[in-house]
């Protein structure tokens, strides 16, 4: 049960960092938050292919494909486009720092 569990959550990372990396521009997502987009990309990717074609599993690409789609709604959420991931989603932000130490 816990070897499943650790399994899936890699193929879920694995997936989310290809759906990330094929969309142009930055997503400051954390490791969980990519993990999260991954394994609902596959479960998504599954069901559709099981009501589709009465068949379990939907294979990495699908799974990749809708991990896209998903990353890409995050992005419209926040405000942003398919290249600018938005207002919202830049966390860190270079500022001139005070004191002494310039």
């Amino acid at each position: 049960m816990i070897s499943y569990l650790i399994l899936s959550a890699i193929i879920g990372l694995v997936v989310g960092a290809l759906a990330r990396l094929a969309l142009p521009g930055r997503d400051p997502m954390g490791l969980f938050t990519t993990m999260l987009v991954g394994l609902a990309g596959s479960l998504a990717a599954g069901l559709v292919y099981a009501a589709l074609f009465h068949r379990g599993g939907g294979g990495f690409l699908l799974s990749v494909l809708f991990s896209m789609a998903i990353v890409y709604l995050i992005r419209r959420s926040r405000g942003g486009s398919l290249t600018d991931p938005g207002p919202g989603a830049r966390r860190f932000e270079r500022r001139p720092r005070a004191g002494a130490w310039r």
